[in-house]
């Protein structure tokens, strides 16, 4: 490129810069109470991370490259993990995480029948993957405060077939990790942490994500924060990150450590073009990892202003705890709040449905824990599967619980609606 066509193209990324800062300083809408929609999320970006992503199309290097390799860095640096493989969903990162576990080359690994334990509540890509690679979820109850896997489920839940335990620190609340490490280690089983909705969440001041053999994040929308759809795997093991980025890619050798050994092996075969393994192409863009790589900067923001809001929320509930089960924080965690979780009590003077439908009328956007008990979802007709016990409380949320939305487009005023809606609700009903 000449002198010439160098300055030209410093003049228009500096143009550009200057209508993206433009285009994004617009004014937020004024919040009118009852006529602004509150959603479940936003898309917490601007300018930065619009350019980034633009930078990449103009680079015209779009799929897999420096940026997702910068990115895995930067995000298993914040959790404290050694490895981070990029894919393309966060469910994408459950399946190769236990599809690592049952390859044969390991000396322990998962044979097909073997069981997993996971909560009842949960996402559906928790347990689709389990079935994908051959071995049986086991459904355990779950604690009504937290939404977390029981303890005493858990121990309850391990047999001859055990070989593995998948907490879900759901809704971005951290699972007791002390025990269900423990539980793991007397009973040599892996741990795989879904914690694809808990960016930050500590337990004991470490990073949930850093406890178990592997570790999984998604980067959707919805999420703390977002690479537009994404995910991650987290592991200290070189081996497993090693065979997890062959698996993202075909089975090929083009980004393993020992890729020059295993070609000499093979002579007569284009080392770039050389599988060895079945696999997959689930990788990320640069597009994507370009985006994230401008919040993970923003992370712990992000994670304050919904921390505070919960704490408004439960400030202003705690008054109806007769009503409901509030969420709590335990001593020792950090909760992140991926949404703000209500279960309406059995007896309270109306149900869950109720309250619901008022608050969606009042453009206060809602959704079901998940996918609630899942053990009572269709699809588990077709999926071998073993629960422990009634999974009472999973039956309770699955008919008694909800969240509305928590995340950076929430501030003073809407959160006060929020709460205002829900004792206006309550009120209604308790003046009867």
């Amino acid at each position: 490129m000449t002198r010439r066509n160098r300055e030209r193209t410093r003049e228009l990324e500096s143009k550009l810069k200057r209508l993206l800062r433009l285009f994004y300083s617009r004014p937020k809408e004024t919040f009118r109470r009852g006529t602004t929609k509150i959603p479940l999320s936003i898309l917490p970006y601007d300018w930065h991370e619009a350019f980034a992503a633009l930078e990449c199309i103009l680079s015209g290097w779009l799929t897999q490259g420096q940026m997702v390799q910068m990115f895995e860095r930067d995000f298993a640096s914040y959790i404290g993990v050694k490895n981070g493989i990029m894919v393309n969903s966060g469910s994408s990162a459950n399946l190769l995480a236990l599809s690592v576990l049952t390859n044969r080359k390991l000396r322990k690994r998962m044979k097909p029948r073997d069981e997993i334990i996971t909560p009842a509540v949960t996402w559906a890509t928790t347990v689709y993957p389990i079935a994908d690679v051959g071995a049986v979820p086991v459904l355990i109850d779950v604690d009504l405060e937290t939404y977390n896997m029981s303890l005493p489920e858990l121990e309850k839940a391990v047999g001859k077939r055990t070989r593995a335990i998948m907490p879900v620190h759901l809704l971005g609340n951290p699972c007791e990790m002390d025990e269900i490490m423990r539980v793991a280690s007397e009973h040599d089983l892996f741990v795989i942490e879904d914690a694809c909705e808990a960016h930050g969440a500590e337990f004991r001041q470490k990073k949930v994500g850093s406890f178990g053999d592997l570790s999984t994040f998604s980067f959707f929308v919805s999420h703390h924060i977002t690479t537009i759809e994404g995910g991650i795997i987290l592991t200290n093991d070189e081996n497993y990150a090693d065979m997890l980025r062959g698996f993202r890619e075909f089975g090929w050798i083009r980004h393993l450590r020992h890729r020059k050994e295993i070609a000499r092996k093979y002579p007569n075969i284009d080392e770039r073009y050389l599988f060895v393994e079945r696999g997959y192409n689930l990788r990320a863009t640069e597009i994507q990892a370009a985006f994230g790589l401008q919040q993970i900067p923003r992370l712990e923001r992000f994670i304050s202003i919904r921390r505070d809001n919960a704490r408004y929320w439960t400030n202003r509930l705690k008054q109806y705890s007769e009503l409901f089960i509030l969420p709590n924080e335990r001593p020792g965690t950090r909760h992140v709040w991926f949404g703000y979780p209500l279960t309406v009590k059995p007896d309270a003077p109306f149900t869950m449905k109720e309250l619901v439908r008022y608050l969606e009328s009042r453009k206060i956007e809602t959704r079901p824990i998940m996918a609630g008990n899942i053990e009572e979802q269709p699809v588990m007709s077709k999926i071998r599967h073993r629960k422990v016990g009634s999974l009472k409380n999973a039956k309770t949320i699955m008919r008694n619980s909800f969240f509305f939305g928590n995340h950076v487009g929430i501030g003073a005023q809407e959160r006060k609606y929020v709460a205002d809606s829900l004792e206006n609700f309550i009120q209604k009903y308790t003046r009867r």
